[in-house]
């Protein structure tokens, strides 16, 4: 069954705009969403990762390699290489990769090839999802319950952009880039700090408590699944639109430009609400760009800090037991009062 369209999704405003800004700048460090079941959390996902270009890829790689690439930098025991072929250019589909919560750390990284080695005796490499997922997306649900040796597992790949797996006799470095998004219900449980630092946007999704945006969810979602090529023919000039928007987007990226008074807004704005160390103010910048250049803009104004503002920093706040008043709210708080100076 086809996907439902991004441009069909009704309300949710945040979670949409969030899931553009890192696809036009994936350095930002993926997107955490917390909220309600059935929000369309990972409708949203699959539906925007339809929208992109589809990439070029070495034919027959499991790592997605770029063609462009010098083979010299390619994985040692690539099956490509150990074939001794030569590299072809394709293109695919960008990649979204479910991670499931029960999953083992062989399936995740990768692991020593049973087949081939009771088979034909050969030693050879596996690859896992975290192979699967560099280039596009790996999307875990109920990243809040993961265990701590797969949080340590992912932090160590998300910081270096590599996965490293040294056992069974294998030595195998491959990389492994991709844009995390994590959803959960904190009901359930905390996240650990050390992977909620590492997630450059955050936002809370709710269920629509007005009456016309529910039934309209519900219209939309019944038309889809009645009749999905008249729904889609419906959105295909808003999802032409939005690919030729992102792509454009993507390509502008560095050349929005970062005036010294955005930089003070974004340090003040960090400093007012205490934020620990300077990845607030970094990834900030960072998303405010990235909404610049999907505006078309080529400079980043107070619009785009006020945007971003609460996704980039909401769950960089310190917890007070004395202040009720929610971080959104905090942070709505601190933009009034920064940027009324």
């Amino acid at each position: 069954m086809p996907l439902f369209p991004f441009s069909a999704i009704v309300a949710q405003d945040e979670l949409k705009l969030a899931l553009q800004v890192v696809v036009v700048d994936p350095t930002i460090g993926g997107v955490l969403v917390f909220g309600d079941r059935g929000t369309g959390k990972s409708t949203a996902v699959r539906a925007l990762a339809a929208l992109l270009p589809r990439m070029r890829v070495v034919a027959g790689c499991p790592y997605s390699c770029d063609p462009a690439q010098d083979a010299s930098q390619c994985v040692t025991g690539c099956p490509v290489l150990a074939r001794g072929e030569a590299r072809t250019a394709v293109d695919a589909q960008v990649p979204v990769v479910d991670l499931p919560l029960g999953a083992t750390e062989d399936r995740v990284v990768g692991a020593l090839d049973l087949e081939a080695a009771l088979a034909r005796g050969e030693r050879s490499f596996a690859p896992g999802l975290l192979a699967r997922a560099n280039r596009g997306f790996l999307y875990i649900d109920e990243v809040n319950l993961l265990p701590d040796h797969m949080v340590d597992l992912l932090l160590d790949v998300a910081a270096s952009g590599e996965n490293v797996v040294e056992r069974e006799g294998l030595s195998v470095r491959h990389p492994s880039r991709f844009v995390l998004i994590g959803s959960g219900n904190p009901e359930e449980g905390e996240l650990r700090p050390q992977l909620l630092d590492r997630f450059g946007l955050s936002l809370d999704v709710k269920t629509p408590q007005d009456l016309a945006t529910r039934v309209e969810v519900v219209k939309r979602r019944t038309a889809f699944e009645r009749d999905p090529p008249s729904f889609l023919s419906r959105f295909a000039a808003e999802e032409a639109a939005l690919t030729t928007r992102l792509s454009d987007a993507r390509r502008r990226l560095r050349d929005v430009a970062v005036a010294d008074a955005m930089l003070e807004r974004a340090s003040a704005l960090c400093q007012a609400l205490g934020t620990d160390g300077l990845r607030g103010e970094l990834t900030l910048i960072r998303a405010a760009r990235a909404a610049a250049s999907l505006d078309g803009e080529g400079e980043v104004s107070d619009r785009q800090l006020k945007r971003v503002a609460a996704l980039a920093l909401r769950h960089r706040l310190r917890r007070s037991p004395l202040d009720e008043a929610g971080s959104s709210v905090r942070v709505e708080k601190a933009v009034e009062q920064v940027f009324a100076a």
